[in-house]
């Protein structure tokens, strides 16, 4: 079989850790198999090259963008969807149990070098940060209507913060007097509070706005939920994220089929989540020198695997 023609990919995003997460699915090459976050195609070509003529694949993408990078290739199938709804597109489009799942949750380096969407404070647009253009919520309304408690909440826990109280506190405060559409009227009032390394101290409030945006975390939990019933006896799941809050949702679903710190048990001891899948991976996987140099923005990627029992 001729490997399907894609566009240059490395334009768009660059598969983090691909070998790595290809190994650890085992693809089967009749497999049924799922791309929860298609972007610019690289992890699904590279499910594709293993699969044979009776192999299918599932692909999501809530971006639009997403669409012009899927492959000429009868096996893959496209759903313009968010990956929270994955059991129900599987289930009108009949694929029975799944061999394999993969999410990789990292923003597309697409996205983020195209100015007008908003997602890096590298340059001048709307403060905009919908990965899916028909939502309404954007970044402009949670800065521009969300209470101070709101705010200091989701830059503490989306975003470290370290000054997350003063932040809220100022935004509120700026917001009656100045227009914060635009990222730069954003950092610029910003200027103020912004401790050590300016770009550092911007990374972290722009990622806590937009997993707000976006409800990242709410998403996630709801596709590892649905997980397990998803896949077939011996099946995988692969998870790369990006940062603490995502790593530790996937590590305690992983291991304890809730999302919780700690084990959660009946009063007579026995474990009230039933374990589902059972965690391929002791420790996250981390990218390789190599590819550490060849791109950076792997840095903090971090992978986990899970079979269904």
């Amino acid at each position: 079989m001729t490997t399907p023609e894609y566009k240059d990919q490395g334009a768009y995003h660059l598969p983090v850790m691909l070998q790595e997460t290809l190994d650890g699915l085992r693809i089967i090459p009749g497999g049924t198999y799922v791309d929860c976050t298609f972007g610019g195609g690289g992890h699904s070509r590279g499910i594709l090259e293993r699969l044979g003529p009776e192999g299918k694949l599932f692909v999501f993408d809530q971006d639009s963008d997403a669409r012009a990078n899927v492959p000429n290739d009868s096996r893959i199938t496209f759903l313009p969807h968010n990956f929270r709804h994955i059991g129900r597109f599987l289930r009108l489009h009949d694929a029975g149990p799944v061999d394999g799942i993969l999410a990789d949750l990292g923003v597309s380096s697409h996205q983020f070098d195209e100015a007008d969407r908003g997602f890096s404070f590298r340059y001048d647009a709307d403060l905009d940060m919908r990965m899916d253009q028909r939502q309404t919520l954007t970044a402009y309304d949670v800065v521009n209507t969300y209470s101070e408690q709101q705010l200091h909440l989701l830059f503490e826990q989306f975003g470290e913060v370290t000054n997350a109280k003063t932040l809220a506190r100022t935004i509120v405060q700026v917001r009656r007097s100045v227009s914060l559409k635009t990222i730069s009227n954003f950092k610029a009032a910003l200027n103020s509070v912004v401790k050590g390394n300016p770009n550092k101290y911007f990374a972290q409030v722009f990622q806590a706005l937009r997993i707000e945006v976006n409800d990242e975390l709410g998403a996630l939990k709801e596709m590892l939920q649905q997980t397990p019933g998803l896949l077939s006896p011996g099946g995988r799941v692969a998870i790369i994220t990006f940062h603490s809050l995502e790593d530790r949702l996937v590590k305690n679903f992983f291991k304890r089929g809730s999302f919780e710190d700690e084990d959660q048990s009946d009063p007579f001891g026995k474990s009230v989540a039933p374990l589902l899948l059972k965690a391929i991976t002791k420790k996250p996987v981390s990218p390789g020198d190599i590819e550490l140099r060849q791109n950076p923005r792997s840095r903090s990627a971090k992978l986990r695997v899970a079979e269904r029992l």
